[in-house]
């Protein structure tokens, strides 16, 4: 038993990290404080005003525990660290896990190569970025590779110079091959140099000596070559125009502002200056805003995506000032090794700045509420519309059931489960026919609905059973349900001559409903996933029957062998019709288990 009293007055005046856990242990809510004692206690004191937010969290308190820190800077950093790994409920979370890809140039090599990079690390390497889009990292490696020649190989030179012959890129005249010495190092490291001066955003002088080269080979009749150097400046010059990143030395920024609505989230957009320019911009979700303010959304936006990006601005550009600015500044000038300031602008173009992403964010929050909408009318509205339809309390919870053989071979059946119009699919089962030979659908599906709903494991009863077609299915269901004493609303899911969902069969009349109706569209979808459920288990099994039946009755060919056949030979015919050479080929045959597939395919013919 934990006893309040008894533990706030343990807490000590010191920073630290405190943990709230519910009656399961959960962690629901991580903070960080300058002094324990004071910011924990304030939970539990009467009278002192809170968030309905954090109200409603102080009530599943169960229990606390804390970690005492060095300072207040160690305690941001453990308290980041927590929520990022427990994610915990109450915390404002930042529910986008994006990342920027980085160009890397290894210098510190005898001759660099150019390589993308998930993120920059504290190493000998130079790190141009981030880039807000991967395939423009790419699309400048392959270009700065064609211009200037640098290799693609992890090859560790000059230790391993003279192994082997060159590669495809040197016969492509793609790489010079410094592993053969065909390029000395300094002139290697000149293209290297030319490379960095185009990342520097230096293009004109690169545009100039591939138009002087295009008009040379023209006038030397070279025009296949002088054709490949026209698209080389074309490839240039639209990297030119796309190219959104500067060398990460330079003083950049990031403008952040803000959007909230009546809805439990956020979003933050962020635009990107690098070197004085605009190169891009993003935007974030944040869950659990409602009821907090600005200081606490912000705060928790910045500890969260700051710490887990790989390259910090100079400078931080805010709408209002935060509560922890400075401590989140000396945070974050110790992650970058140079100062970060956190500032709040009151004119000039950084205001303006801030208006362009605020209105982007609201535009962002716009769409996607009428996302929702939509998204919520297509599920949560359809149910509501089939509830009304056919005259039941509620449709939350549907089953749906169908039955699949081939003239009763190999009897399944299936269950698919819709909750608020989406599909459940951890809840779906498959059923085997255990008791029923040949193609009986009726007593098929009795059995199924018996197992179904005899089962412990299915604790949960659906709002309305759906079965796959019409009168016969619907009293099939009824008759089990009424052995069991289960009272549950039972449709059958009619089709018409096209194999198309018209209708649902319920209380003895077939109800039509129109076509493009949300509830449609949904028992549409719900009928044909169970349908595509039962099928794909049904093939499942014939395939598995039907590899068992040929090949693990010849004596001498267990699972080992049976495997290496299928992989070696792709398909049964051509295993049937191989001769004994053919099948000692395969991985793991012999001449004597390939006598006996041989004798076993030419007996039973």
């Amino acid at each position: 038993m934990f006893h309040f009293e008894e533990e706030l007055k343990k807490l000590p005046h010191v920073p630290g990290v405190y943990l709230m856990h519910n009656k399961s242990d959960e962690i629901i809510y991580v903070g960080k404080a300058i002094d324990l004692y004071n910011r924990v206690h304030q939970y539990f004191q009467a009278g002192y005003k809170r968030s309905p937010k954090i109200e409603k969290m102080v009530s599943h308190i169960a229990w606390f525990e804390y970690i005492i820190c060095g300072s207040e800077i160690e305690a941001l950093v453990l308290e980041c660290n927590l929520i990022k790994e427990h994610r915990p409920h109450y915390n404002t979370m930042l529910t986008d896990d994006k990342g920027y890809p980085y160009i890397r140039i290894t210098i510190d090599e005898d001759y660099p190569r150019i390589l993308y990079s998930h993120q920059m690390r504290r190493d000998n390497s130079r790190y141009f970025g981030p880039y807000t889009n991967s395939k423009s990292v790419k699309d400048i490696i392959e270009l700065l590779k064609k211009l200037y020649h640098i290799r693609s190989c992890n090859k560790s030179l000059p230790k391993e110079t003279g192994l082997g012959r060159p590669c495809l890129y040197y016969q492509i005249k793609q790489c010079m091959a410094p592993c053969q010495e065909y390029i000395s190092k300094e002139e290697y490291n000149e293209n290297i140099q030319k490379a960095i001066q185009f990342l520097n955003g230096h293009h004109q002088s690169v545009l100039k000596e591939l138009e002087a080269s295009m008009k040379q080979y023209a006038e030397d009749m070279e025009f296949e070559k002088a054709a490949e150097t026209r698209d080389l400046i074309e490839s240039v010059k639209h990297i030119a125009s796309k190219q959104r990143m500067e060398n990460t030395n330079s003083d950049d920024k990031d403008i952040i502002a803000m959007a909230t609505g009546a809805l439990n989230e956020g979003v933050i957009s962020i635009f990107f200056i690098r070197g004085g320019k605009m190169i891009g911009r993003e935007h974030f979700h944040m869950s659990g805003v409602q009821s907090e303010n600005y200081s606490t959304i912000m705060e928790a936006f910045l500890k969260q995506y700051y710490a887990s990006t790989p390259y910090l601005p100079k400078e931080i550009i805010l709408e209002h000032t935060i509560d922890d600015a400075k401590v989140i500044e000396e945070y974050l000038s110790r992650r970058r090794g140079s100062n970060v300031h956190i500032l709040v602008p009151q004119k000039g173009e950084k205001m303006q700045l801030l208006k362009l992403a605020r209105d982007n964010a609201f535009l962002v929050m716009s769409q996607d509420n009428e996302k929702l909408k939509r998204e919520k009318e297509r599920t949560i509205g359809a149910t509501n519309e089939l509830a009304q339809l056919i005259g039941v309390p509620s449709a939350k919870r549907l089953e749906a059931f169908d039955i699949s053989h081939i003239s009763g071979y190999h009897s399944v059946a299936s269950m698919v489960v819709f909750e608020n119009g989406r599909a459940k699919r951890n809840d779906y089962r498959k059923f085997k026919l255990r008791t029923i030979d040949g193609p009986d659908d009726y007593a098929s599906m009795k059995e199924v609905l018996t197992r179904r709903f005899t089962d412990e494991r299915f604790s949960i009863l659906p709002d309305i059973l759906m079965m796959d077609g019409g009168k016969g299915q619907v009293n099939a269901a009824l008759e089990v349900l009424n052995e069991l004493d289960i009272h549950i609303p039972v449709c059958g899911m009619v089709k018409d001559d096209n194999h198309r969902t018209r209708g649902l069969y319920y209380n003895n009349v077939e109800i039509e409903f129109p076509a493009n109706t949300q509830a449609f569209n949904m028992i549409t979808r719900l009928q044909d996933e169970a349908h595509r459920f039962a099928i794909e288990y049904h093939k499942s099994l014939r395939s598995k029957s039907q590899i068992h039946s040929i090949l693990d009755d010849i004596s001498g060919i267990g699972p080992a062998r049976r495997k290496s056949l299928m992989a070696h030979f792709k398909d049964i015919e051509k295993i049937k019709t191989a001769d004994i050479e053919e099948l000692t080929a395969a991985p793991g045959m012999n001449k004597t288990s390939a006598k006996a597939v041989y004798d076993f395919f030419h007996t039973e013919e």
